[in-house]
């Protein structure tokens, strides 16, 4: 589907959403750029199959980003009031989302990487915000990603973008998972059995 990059119409309300929301992603970017780089880590065990996660989460981002709707306007027609309403929404989502990304990476320290491993020592974090979910990280970007999708796609490229963006999240959870049940054993299967994997009475 060809980008549409018109301005159509100067809707206030979803201009003022639109640019929250890229000043929330300059935040989540801000979480890892800033974040202060630990002493390299032994790595005792890598899986390899979380990079397909890796790149259907970030074709999700794609679809969301390139698949825009006209600038400054409703994802939908809507009322006033259900205008207003979606755009508080919209943004507290984006704010909760960087936020959570935060205090995870927090959270991890040393032990927050790209891929699925475990290095030397690796402790099984239940602390912060793995009180709430077992990967918060990924809560927060499948926020980001419907939040953008609010604010700047048409419908017909943020419903597939959450499809590609969860099955890729899917996996990647499976695979750090798998290594971390093999590394703690017990004491993770207690903690999976009272802890939703990235949403809450969802999954």
């Amino acid at each position: 589907m060809k980008i549409v990059w018109r301005i159509q119409h100067h809707d206030p309300i979803a201009m003022a959403v639109c640019w929250l929301v890229i000043s929330s992603w300059i935040m989540f970017v801000g979480v890892f750029l800033a974040r202060q780089k630990p002493p390299e880590q032994k790595e005792t065990r890598r899986d390899k199959r979380a990079t397909l996660g890796i790149v259907l989460q970030a074709v999700g981002y794609a679809l969301v980003w390139a698949i825009q709707r006209p600038m400054f306007s409703p994802i939908v027609s809507m009322s006033l009031a259900s205008e207003i309403l979606l755009a508080i929404i919209t943004v507290a989502i984006a704010a909760l989302s960087v936020w959570l990304v935060m205090m995870a990476v927090s959270a991890l320290g040393k032990q927050w990487a790209y891929g699925a491993r475990l290095v030397e020592g690796h402790k099984l974090i239940t602390e912060g915000p793995y009180r709430w979910v077992r990967n918060p990280i990924y809560t927060g970007m499948f926020g980001m990603l419907l939040a953008t999708g609010l604010a700047v796609s048409h419908w017909i490229g943020l419903l597939p973008a959450i499809g590609v963006f969860l099955i890729g999240t899917m996996i990647r959870i499976r695979s750090e998972e798998k290594l971390l049940h093999e590394a703690f054993g017990q004491e993770f299967e207690k903690y999976t059995r009272n802890v939703a994997a990235m949403l809450p009475g969802i999954y």
